[in-house]
């Protein structure tokens, strides 16, 4: 079961009041009371049509103006904050519902508790309150193995918060609570007690101390252990224990800011894309289009990783696909004289009845199936128009090549500065993600040279704050670009043009795709897909030798616990600063390279950050702390 899976199976069960009622009895009917956690939560998981299917006949806001409804159920879905408590005891006290379920997204402490017990003593609805559970399901499961805290408007744990030079002790110390508190979540419902390795030194170590601590002190306390042996760990990680690889954004700075070209990635860094919806611009006096992309849209699944061209030529196959099948029904229609003129009466007379009520039955049964396909086609084509437009308004294929180009130190045919000088090119934020990229991954450049791009830049309209940040975090790192292992040999570039966009080039394709390059991306690994395979392979190498190994079943800790020596099929990775879709993209192609054998050893990796920014969100955080320097 994949994460999202058990994350789905928790709100389940929680949804059905936890009964134990017979198999496809109806469900109870009630009302489903959220904040805007739970709403982040539940939103990518379960639709509205499958709440309904859950019984929740109604969804409402925890701090809203709600009208009292005697005889029914209500199921709370919340974080157990001061706000939270004294809203659900005002609740009692005005005796809005029939019967209580609290739910709380993480752990309740013991003074809140008694604060809802006084409430439901004076409000004398003691016997209403029929559970009370922690449910520790305190982060948001975008796709089956992948995962954030936060969405990108909460900044409480934004790459911001975390670096900002006037924080306090007391707010880092509660920025690393909440993160821990939530991998915390992660841990319990996975069922399973990871093996943890971090960096030393920055947030992602004192996030893994805590971690391991929680832990620790969990399974000490045998009676209340949520690792108990009672089938908690049920399924995959009962056998393999996974490793938890704590990773802190400054171990590759550039891929964040990188221009893409696979289709989620591309989605989510010229879109508004977040909790699986993206919404499409409507263009003049039209309204904006939103769209969900689930893990129930097949295309999406097949394609979201795929090269740009490539998501386009599929596109266009499946339209020519459904035009067949349309055409098949049409012809079938006018076969069985379904259009209703004379002839065809005739000619019906001599067809064979039995082959054409099988033809039709066969139609008919494909037609739901077919409509549906064409809606989502519809959808994909509206979204890849979307996406074309922004790559020819931007250029984004120009900035995609010659940013590959930097990162794997290949040479490059024409200077920088003509990139940055040419008004054809992007916008002023392309051109600035574009140098500081390669100001992240070069080590030769003057102080000289730089205030000669820093000109260049700021001539071409951008805000050089973003690098005024980053060289004050280049010099602190003294490492430089050897900070990021881009896996590359000199001179080897990582995409390469092939001939157009071969059947886009026909003039009915619903892609104009000329004047932009059809590359196609070679697969090379980023430095956290690097970091996750040498120690997921028990590499001898900086990353295997240099991270910390914290086992929180060994109850006594210290860096000096024996290691496992055998390589691990399960990883976790989990990014503290923000993580991306291009990313989380590599590592799945990283998978897919090695799990080619029985799918019993097939590996697995679920990639987590505290949040998933695009690279514009990310950029606005950087200028934010250069222009406090």
């Amino acid at each position: 079961m994949s994460v999202r899976d058990r994350q789905i199976e928790a709100l389940r069960s929680m949804l059905n009041l936890s009964s134990t009622g017979p198999e496809g009895s109806d469900p109870t009917w009630k009302v489903l009371i959220y904040d805007k956690t739970g709403q982040s939560v539940i939103g990518p998981l379960l639709s509205v049509k499958e709440l309904r299917d859950l019984g929740v006949t109604l969804h409402l806001p925890l701090h809203s103006e709600r009208d009292s409804i005697p005889e029914a159920p209500a199921v709370y879905f919340c974080l157990p904050t001061e706000e939270n408590i004294h809203r659900i005891c005002q609740d009692l006290n005005n005796n809005l519902y029939g019967t209580y379920y609290y739910n709380f997204i993480s752990p309740i402490n013991r003074a809140k508790l008694e604060d809802i017990a006084t409430s439901a003593l004076q409000s004398n609805t003691v016997g209403q309150i029929q559970k009370l559970f922690d449910q520790y399901v305190n982060f948001i499961c975008l796709e089956n193995e992948m995962f954030c805290l936060k969405q990108p408007r909460d900044s409480s744990v934004s790459y911001y918060n975390l670096n900002r030079g006037s924080v306090s002790d007391t707010e880092m110390e509660q920025l690393l609570d909440t993160i821990t508190e939530s991998l915390f979540s992660l841990c319990v419902t996975l069922g399973t007690v990871p093996i943890i390795r971090c960096p030393k030194g920055n947030a992602a170590e004192a996030v893994a101390e805590k971690l391991d601590k929680k832990l620790r002190d969990n399974l000490k306390d045998a009676r209340n252990s949520l690792f108990g042996s009672d089938g908690a760990a049920a399924g995959r990680y009962s056998f393999h224990r996974p490793v938890l690889v704590l990773v802190d954004r400054s171990a590759d700075m550039a891929t964040p800011l990188h221009h893409t070209w696979t289709y989620q990635a591309l989605a989510h860094d010229v879109l508004s894309y977040q909790q699986n919806r993206v919404t499409v611009p409507g263009g003049e006096g039209k309204k904006d289009k939103e769209y969900e992309l689930g893990s129930t849209d097949e295309f999406w699944s097949n394609h979201k990783g795929a090269p740009f061209p490539q998501v386009a030529e599929a596109i266009q196959e499946s339209l020519e696909e459904i035009k067949t099948k349309q055409d098949d029904i049409q012809r079938m229609k006018t076969d069985l004289g379904l259009t209703g003129d004379a002839e065809t009466e005739a000619a019906l007379s001599g067809l064979s009845l039995t082959d054409n009520t099988a033809k039709l039955t066969s139609a008919m049964t494909d037609l739901p199936m077919l409509l549906e396909k064409k809606r989502l086609i519809d959808m994909h084509t509206s979204l890849a128009t979307a996406i074309l437009d922004s790559i020819k308004k931007r250029r984004l294929d120009v900035f995609f090549e010659f940013e590959e180009k930097i990162m794997s130190g290949a040479a490059l045919d024409k200077s920088i500065l003509d990139v940055i000088n040419d008004p054809e090119n992007g916008t002023p934020d392309d051109k600035l993600r574009l140098f500081l990229i390669y100001y992240l991954c070069t080590n030769t450049i003057t102080d000289a040279e730089l205030d000669r791009y820093c000109t260049t830049l700021q001539n071409a309209g951008c805000n050089t704050a973003a690098l005024t940040y980053l060289k004050r975090w280049k010099s602190y790192s003294m490492i430089g670009s050897k900070n990021f292992d881009f896996n590359q040999g000199q001179g080897m570039t990582t995409t390469k043009s092939v001939s157009m966009f071969s059947k886009l080039m026909e003039k009915s394709s619903n892609f104009v795709m000329e004047g932009v390059k059809n590359l196609v991306v070679k697969k090379h690994d980023l430095p956290i897909t690097k970091i996750v395979d040498d120690i997921m392979e028990q590499k001898a190498g900086k990353y295997n030798d240099e991270y910390r190994y914290l086992d929180p079943k060994i109850l006594r800790g210290g860096d000096n616990i024996p290691r496992t020596k055998t390589t691990f099929n399960d990883a976790i990775v989990f990014v503290v600063g923000g993580g991306n879709y291009i990313e989380y993209q590599n590592l799945h192609d990283y998978l897919k390279g090695k799990n080619t054998g029985s799918t019993l050893t097939a590996r697995r990796i679920v990639y987590g950050c505290t949040q998933l920014n695009s690279a514009d969100q990310f950029l606005e955080q950087l200028k934010q702390l250069g222009s406090e320097i």
